[in-house]
Formats: structure tokens, sequence, C-alpha cells
């Protein structure tokens, strides 16, 4: 046995709430990383002299188009047959087994799906509220990152979502799936999201460069896109149907949102448009 092998055998239920409801790592992965990009952003709209007080109403307009477009983008991206002919779970976190419906939590969310969802939510938010759509959705890309890094490390607390097999020196065993050393791709894509953090947040500092209009959205669909197209070659297929593409689902549905990232960054003549909330 290879000494730098992980063996991992995490149960990813912490404990049961009464008789039947889990509290899940992976949920609270979820808010805690919704919770740090919300206060970051807070600190954001403090340092700027802007007013918090529609704050709270965007974050809830961007949970929800995050979940909603998650669930949808996996049910229609990954498993449509299974969903069009079982509507109810596609909304509902429960699954019919041997003929009643029992409670499983939502089983499957899609970044992809999940991206698009928060656009929609800000385009929403922006025809309520008259805002600047494009400072918000800058501010909105530099937190971003540090909920896309929880939740991957809540697919690892999972066992799901892991590489292909490597036989490098080092890798990790799920040892609930079987015993062959893989790529935890998770955590790959967790440690490129925080990188990416890294840089957005290094690049807002600068006062030239945190008034582009459009630029921080940009740069992260590009980055954020870029690496996960990388990393796909590393990661088991989520589907069977992918076994069979050159490059799989998530690959294909990085492209558009990679090319729309390059259109935020290159798409003013003037490269510096002073941008202020209103």
């Amino acid at each position: 046995m290879k000494d730098n092998i992980i063996h991992w055998d995490v149960d990813p239920e912490i404990f049961l709430i009464g008789d039947s409801f889990p509290l899940r790592y992976y949920g609270l992965l979820w808010i805690t990383g919704l919770l740090l990009a919300y206060f970051v952003l807070q600190r954001i709209y403090k340092k700027e002299g802007v007013s918090t007080e529609n704050l709270e109403q965007l974050t809830t307009y961007i949970f929800v188009g995050l979940i909603l477009g998650a669930r949808l983008g996996h049910c229609f991206f990954y498993e449509p047959e299974h969903y069009l002919n079982n509507p109810l779970e596609i909304l509902l976190p429960i699954k019919e087994i041997n003929g009643s419906f029992e409670f499983t939590g939502f089983q499957g969310l899609a970044s992809h799906g999940g991206t698009l969802g928060v656009i929609i939510a800000i385009f929403m938010y922006w025809r309520k509220t008259k805002t600047n759509i494009l400072w918000v959705l800058d501010r909105v890309a530099i937190v971003t990152p540090i909920t896309c890094a929880f939740i991957r490390l809540g697919n690892l607390m999972n066992s799901e979502i892991y590489g292909k097999p490597t036989d490098g020196t080092w890798g990790f065993v799920f040892e609930r799936d079987d015993m062959i050393p893989r790529h935890p791709t998770q955590l790959y894509e967790a440690f490129s999201h925080l990188l990416i953090f890294g840089l957005l947040f290094y690049m807002y500092r600068s006062p030239k460069i945190k008034n582009r209009s459009g630029l921080f959205v940009g740069i992260l669909l590009i980055l954020l896109f870029a690496a996960r197209f990388i990393i796909e070659f590393f990661k088991e297929n989520q589907v069977a149907f992918e076994d069979e593409m050159t490059l799989n689902m998530g690959q294909w549905l990085s492209i558009p949102f990679i090319l729309i990232g390059l259109l935020f960054v290159f798409w003013k003549k003037n490269p510096l448009v002073k941008m202020t909330y209103k």
C-alpha cells in the first residue's frame, strides 16, 4: 500500500434531528460558504460607502437563484429523462422508493445551472432596484469563489464527484464506493476557487482596476470555468451518457461561460470605465 494514500470514509451525516432528518456536512458547508461570502460582500459595501440596506434582499435573490438554478441545471443537463418522468423530485427533497416517497434531500446540484441562476437573480434584483447591474455583478463575483470552494468541500465529505484512478504516490481511497486510489478532484476545485478569490480580492485593492466595468465578473467566469474544464479531465463522468462523449457535459457547459467572460472583459473600447453603485 502506498504510504501517501489517504483512506477517506467520513460519514456524510453529522447527526439526526428527530427520527429522520439528518444534518449533513454538505448542507453545513453550503451555509458556511454563503455566510462567509455575505460577510466579505458586506465589508466591500461598507468600504465603498454603499448602504447595506438592500444587501439582504440581494442575498435572498442570489440564494434562491443559486439553489433553483443548480437544481434545475442538474435535472435537465444530466438526468432529463428521469426528472421529466418524476417531476415531483425536481423541487422536492423526496424520491420514490419501492412505491412510496422517502426524504432523501436534493441529490444533484449543477454548478453551471447555479451560475446561470445567480446571474438571472441579479438581473431580477436590478430590474426591481434600478442599481448598477455591472457594479453588483462585479462585487458578487469577488466573493462567489468562497461559496464555490465550500461546496466542493461538501462534495468531499459526501465522497462524491471524485476523480479517476491514479497510480501516483498519492490519492484518496473513497472507501464508501471502492478501494481504488483516485484524484481528489473536489480538493483540486476547492483550491482553484480559493486562488481565484485571492486574485480577485487582490485586484480589487487597486483603485483603477476595481472601477473597470464588468472586469471582475468576466475574470471570474473565465478562470472558474477554465479550471473546471481542465479538472474534468481528471474526474469520473457523472452520468453514463458522458462515456460516449469526447468532452463531458461539464466541459461543454463550461465553454459558453468562458466565452461570456471574455465578452465581459473586452466588450468596451475604453478599458477603464468609472463605475459607481447607482
